[in-house]
């Protein structure tokens, strides 16, 4: 096992939050492993020749006249929303740095060592209650500033175990781990201090994926007497299953849905994996593959409409444009392809969207704030808006090409 400190193995690890852990993976362990058999069924069936398409036993959801529940105060605004890591550092320049929201990660920008997994959490408690501080080798101290991204936590993905902890013999969800951990320290401390436990949630593939989060969320709050419908849960959908199923993931979390995030690399990598036995389509080089060919316009139009019809928030991807400071030319040029990217997604009719570095922050934010003038615009239905199922899933790019220079790239990416 990975050293953990004994201060954070103490105060995280917990017997009663443990124990907390503990019967969320007792109540809903069964549930996650069929849905995840049904995962598994779903593959073999498009395998075999199957298609995506939307759910006619869910038709009269998405037919139905229905609302999520309102938006909290401090969600309202939430034009440029930067991720990262659960490490002091990095958690302190993105609380700072003058985003609406952060999203402190366990999943993808986390390496999932134990160390990191128990320090991600005791630095989380130190966030909530603005005790958050770090000095470097050199000696350079880090504090929070008084005005702070509004916090939001991502867990692990419903698929993913944390091996470090066990219940009969058998690993955990990191789901469970990641989510009942926060909750447990921090979710009446959230409330105290006027904002509420959020959460993105990430790698659904159905409805009922997030009908069991939301089942998490009522016994969470139940059993530590959490308000009902304190929790909000935002739903990256960047998975092709999820894309057929927007409607009824927000009607399964209405209670606590904050909205739809439009996560589209991942997106990208479902297709590829989903339809990797169509030979009809196999994408092209990956730099071809932007968010204006048409089956990704059809998935981001969609999310848009939905969101907007059920009154929840509409959330832009990652820019995938990192600056740096040591070279002004190609600093520049990321942050004119950052500027024109989020340029396209308020002009969808997006409330905000996403950034990974602290730079591309301010230029995010002008976009928005210049082009919405209001938190944000939801008011925009999108009525015009007709996506059928083969849209979202014929994934040939007009014009696209498969180059030697293109499998190079990905095989220098792999590497």
């Amino acid at each position: 096992m990975i050293e953990v400190t004994a201060k954070a193995s103490e105060v995280v690890l917990s017997k009663p939050a443990l124990a907390f852990v503990e019967e969320l993976h007792r109540t809903f362990e069964p549930r996650r492993q069929e849905l995840l058999k049904k995962r598994a069924e779903r593959y073999r069936k498009l395998a075999a020749g199957d298609s995506f398409d939307f759910l006619p036993e869910t038709a009269k959801v998405r037919s139905g006249d229905w609302k999520v529940a309102a938006t909290p105060a401090d969600l309202q605004k939430r034009h440029v929303e930067i991720t990262g890591p659960v490490e002091r550092k990095m958690m302190i320049n993105a609380l700072n740095s003058g985003a609406d929201v952060f999203m402190a990660d366990f999943e993808d920008a986390l390496s999932p060592t134990w160390s990191n997994v128990v320090q991600g959490h005791l630095n989380l408690m130190d966030a909530v209650r603005r005790k958050l501080t770090f000095t470097s080798p050199e000696g350079k101290t880090y504090k929070l500033n008084e005005k702070l991204a509004t916090l939001l936590v991502r867990p692990r993905g419903w698929h993913l175990p944390e091996k470090h902890l066990e219940a009969d013999g058998k690993p955990i969800a990191g789901a469970f781990a990641d989510f009942g951990l926060y909750f447990f320290h921090n979710a009446r401390e959230t409330l105290d201090r006027g904002t509420g436990p959020y959460f993105y949630l990430p790698k659904m593939e159905s409805h009922l994926e997030a009908r069991l989060w939301n089942d998490v969320f009522v016994l969470a709050q139940e059993k530590l007497g959490i308000p009902r419908g304190s929790v909000r849960g935002t739903v990256l959908v960047e998975t092709l299953p999820a894309a057929f199923e927007m409607d009824e993931i927000l009607y399964e979390l209405r209670d606590h849905a904050g909205g739809l995030n439009a996560g589209r690399w991942d997106y990208i990598f479902s297709l590829i994996k989903k339809l990797r036995t169509r030979k009809d389509l196999i994408l092209p080089d990956r730099q071809q593959i932007t968010m204006t060919v048409p089956f990704m316009r059809a998935y981001t139009e969609l999310l848009v409409k939905t969101c907007h019809r059920r009154e929840a928030h509409a959330m832009g991807g990652m820019a995938p444009f990192i600056p740096t400071r040591k070279n002004p030319e190609i600093n520049e040029k990321a942050l004119a392809q950052t500027r024109a990217d989020k340029e396209r997604e308020v002009a969808d009719g997006f409330d905000g969207t996403w950034v990974a570095h602290p730079d591309l922050v301010p230029v995010a934010k002008e976009v928005f704030d210049r082009k919405l003038g209001k938190p944000h615009q939801k008011e925009r239905k999108r009525e015009e808006v007709r996506v059928e199922a083969r849209e979202l899933q014929d994934t040939r790019v007009p014009g696209g090409t498969i180059t030697e220079n293109g499998m190079r790239n990905n095989i220098s990416v792999a590497l």
